[in-house]
């Protein structure tokens, strides 16, 4: 993972360049005194050097489907350089843009691996990668959801040697019903002897941080896996600088329920990505922009080149949501509390090693991640990789219901909602969001409103959600 910024003083040359995956953000702007690059956004706001104008294109995304993609980001006049991309830049003017793929071109049938032989590829791969990336001269530590991917780490560290106790932090929901797989991952914890804490988040909890949680996304994603993300940095950060998380696991070994249809044969059909946006038909919002999918026809376009059906959908995820939402989310809220992130899953070897597997081995039936599953069903059975999947849900919908209507009101009043939204139908919709279609509604309006006060407004996040909406709206 990089994100690189060479000068050479002699030439008045500059290369910016960000790893494949875009792991690591980087951002620039041009000016009239010539370009600017941060890591964030918000330092070239906060310098001067790009107003706080919004991009209302990447902002109707935004609501849409809780991130932006391609270039442009939601900041008119800030572009991301984008994952894999190289650029030259002389005397303050782009003069070359490269790029370098995430994936191995493949662009005729594979040789056909048994599944005996992927396993010991894959084998290889893991433990390369899990070694190297454990490589620090500081404490580190792992995320550990109790799903495949944490559980795919957790039995790699387990097997290596190491000198001190493994550190695994879990997030849980106090409300009623709210999945999770706390208990899986206290025990695969324990059965490797690592010193494992779970954290237990309830709504006061999430009410007093949202606007710090929101602030921290200057580039916004408004996934509300950033919530239970955010406090398990903030926790962890109290013994540990470095983390490992299992991000790209689903991209590369299939793990979404889309993939599954994706792998039918034609005839029995399949999905479109992202066919219809949060807001459809929901009657709130005061226009509806027919052309939000541009940036992920565009995605789309590109990602066709694959050889299946499965792999030219895995190939879109791995373009957009990979780096502009789950590697985004991760990297900001780790770097507000001072921690350093790193995703094993998507070292190279790994990723091509994934990438070079037979659509057979990545799904079977209704099994996405199969030949992940055999791996861990050999080197840690106690993890079950087969049995039903409990999930891991952030009940916001339910919290957000539970205040829906001092929470409506005031989201509604806010200026930046009453611009986009019908106020009386924010309203309505707040006090339903424990409804499957409202939920996920409620809460990109929340999001977005606490986002708008902290990075168009530059108002900072200093007090509770409802301080915070409470003041200059």
């Amino acid at each position: 993972m990089y994100a690189i910024a060479l000068y050479d003083s002699a030439k008045n040359e500059l290369l910016l360049s960000r790893d494949p995956f875009g792991i690591k953000p980087l951002y620039l702007t041009e000016f009239s005194g010539g370009i600017a690059f941060a890591s964030e956004p918000e330092v070239l706001l906060a310098a001067g050097l790009s107003p706080r104008t919004l991009n209302t294109q990447a902002r109707t995304e935004l609501l849409q489907i809780q991130f932006t993609t391609g270039r442009n980001t939601i900041f008119e006049g800030i572009d991301r350089v984008l994952p894999g991309e190289t650029i030259r830049i002389v005397h303050g003017s782009i003069v070359e843009r490269q790029t370098r793929p995430a994936l191995p071109a493949v662009t005729r049938p594979l040789p056909m691996l048994s599944e005996e032989q992927a396993l010991k590829q894959l084998d290889h791969a893991i433990m390369d990668s899990v070694q190297a990336h454990e490589r620090a001269d500081v404490p580190f530590g792992l995320f550990l959801s109790g799903g495949i991917d944490s559980a795919t780490l957790l039995t790699a560290m387990q097997r290596l040697p190491r000198t001190a106790p493994l550190k695994t932090w879990t997030a849980v929901f106090d409300a009623p019903n709210a999945a999770n797989e706390a208990q899986t991952a206290a025990t695969l914890a324990h059965a490797a002897q690592a010193e494992h804490e779970t954290l237990t988040l309830t709504a006061p909890m999430v009410w007093a941080h949202l606007p710090a949680i929101a602030a921290c996304m200057d580039d916004p994603a408004a996934d509300y896996a950033i919530i239970p993300t955010w406090f398990l940095a903030r926790k962890a950060a109290q013994d540990v600088r470095v983390i490992l998380s299992g991000e790209g696991g689903d991209e590369l070994f299939c793990g979404y329920g889309r993939y599954r249809t994706a792998a039918r044969p034609w005839w029995r059909g399949g999905r479109r990505m992202w066919r219809h946006g949060m807001f459809d038909g929901l009657d709130v919002l005061r226009t509806s922009p027919k052309n939000w999918r541009e940036g992920l026809n565009a995605a789309e376009h590109t990602a066709h080149a694959g050889p299946t059906k499965l792999s030219a959908l895995q190939a879109l995820d791995i373009a957009e949501w990979l780096p502009n939402d789950l590697l985004l989310k991760l990297d900001r809220c780790l770097m507000a509390h001072g921690l350093e992130g790193r995703t094993p899953l998507l070292d190279p070897a790994l990723a091509a090693c994934a990438w070079h597997l037979p659509d057979t081995l990545r799904v079977q039936g209704n099994k996405g991640k199969w030949l992940l599953r055999r791996w861990l069903e050999q080197h840690n059975p106690a993890a079950h990789p087969f049995a039903p999947k409990q999930g891991f849900t952030v009940p916001i919908g339910t919290w957000i219901a539970q205040k829906g209507h001092l929470l409506g009101a005031l989201v509604a009043q806010q200026e930046c909602i009453q611009a986009i939204a019908k106020p009386e139908q924010v309203k309505m919709l707040f006090k339903t969001a424990d409804q499957r279609k409202q939920g996920p509604a409620a809460w990109t309006l929340l999001f977005y409103a606490l986002w708008h006060r902290a990075h168009i407004r530059a108002l900072a996040p200093d007090a509770d959600v409802f301080d915070t909406l409470s003041q200059n709206p």
